[in-house]
């Protein structure tokens, strides 16, 4: 079980916008030291959590310069320990929880070695094969007593699967026929996309028997959303109308919730929609975001970001269909009608 200095019972997720029961659920796995993983689609925040709960460690004093964070007295990587026996002097200085946040892509050509490390011949023709000098560890150690985030697990193959269940459970790694035993002490937090999204592998019971799973969606509102997109879009100096921006953001919350969309699109497609329609503007030479800006970001934003279901998808281009329905949520709004008739000139910088 890690034994990281964390306070999650006090501490607010101040990047997270919403999302209330998803934060209990993390702060209680994490406060009895459980691995966690965050289920959910692209987009909804899932990094910027992993990227919060970094924030809440506590300074660190560690040994100068190593990358593996090591405190003077638990050496953990062969480096410091090879100084140490050289009776050399370990200097140390402190760095913030934030600096001690390893991220890891999961993808299918991630190997076991790239992940825990491997045995330099050089080195172990030198200091003996078993010996620790001759071990250069992986990215997993280098989040030793910091956070390590595990982006998209379920891309990663089996066998790496099986390479860090070993480090997990055991805090030693094995390399080929060595075991080298080198103790880890990090919070583990990975991320995996929902199974039926392309690339995504089959995760084994006996990995995901060793996770606490806590699933997130989108923003529970489009009040939420809208503060997400304030908060989060770039600000271009240009005025975008309240109303103007809640409908962009509405539109693409009836996009998710279309009976014939199978891949919805995230949190950045409505970004994406804000912060496109603002350059659009800059472009026409105005000041303010009007209506055809949205409706020329239109496809650019959205048309990657959906797939419509297999009985759709053949019979229609995911551009037309993206028209059709703007045009759609447009007549079926009311209070969004007016925009659609504004005009350009009289809004010119």
């Amino acid at each position: 079980m890690p034994t990281v200095d964390i306070n999650l019972k006090d501490m607010e997720f101040d990047q997270i916008i919403g999302q209330e029961k998803v934060l209990k659920q993390v702060r209680s796995t994490l406060l009895v030291g459980r691995n966690l993983i965050l289920v959910g689609p692209p987009g909804i925040g899932k990094t910027t959590l992993a990227k919060n709960v970094s924030s809440f460690l506590p300074d660190l004093d560690v040994v100068k310069g190593c990358e593996f964070h090591c405190i003077l007295n638990v050496l953990n990587c062969p480096s410091c320990i090879s100084k140490k026996n050289k009776g050399e002097k370990l200097e140390v200085e402190t760095i913030s929880g934030s600096k001690r946040f390893v991220r890891v892509q999961g993808s299918p050509d991630l190997t076991a070695e790239d992940l825990l490390g491997d045995i330099d011949p050089i080195k172990a023709l030198k200091f003996g094969p078993l010996s620790i000098e001759a071990f250069t560890p992986g990215k997993i150690f280098k989040a030793n007593n910091g956070v390590l985030f595990f982006d998209e697990l379920n891309r990663c193959p089996e066998k790496l699967q099986n390479a860090l269940l070993q480090v997990l459970q055991e805090h030693e790694a094995t390399i080929g026929s060595y075991s080298v035993n080198l103790p880890t002490n990090f919070v583990f937090i990975g991320t995996m996309n929902p199974e039926d999204y392309a690339g995504t592998e089959q995760l084994s019971s006996v990995f995901l028997d060793r996770f606490d799973l806590v699933y997130m969606g989108y923003p529970e509102s489009s009040e939420k959303e809208l503060s997400i997109v304030s908060k989060n879009g770039k600000n271009l100096n240009i005025a975008f109308p309240s109303d103007l921006l809640h409908f962009a953001v509405e539109f693409v919350r009836s996009i998710r919730e279309n009976k014939d969309v199978e891949q919805k699109p995230s949190v950045r497609a409505s970004l994406g929609l804000y912060e496109r329609s603002q350059s659009n503007a800059i472009i026409s030479g105005r000041k303010e975001v009007i209506f055809k800006d949205i409706q020329d970001s239109l496809i650019s934003v959205l048309r990657h970001r959906v797939t419509l279901k297999p009985s759709v998808r053949y019979l229609k281009d995911i551009s037309v269909f993206l028209k059709e329905e703007f045009e759609k949520f447009v007549e079926s709004k009311p209070q969004f009608r007016k925009f659609a008739s504004e005009k350009e000139g009289s809004e010119a910088g």
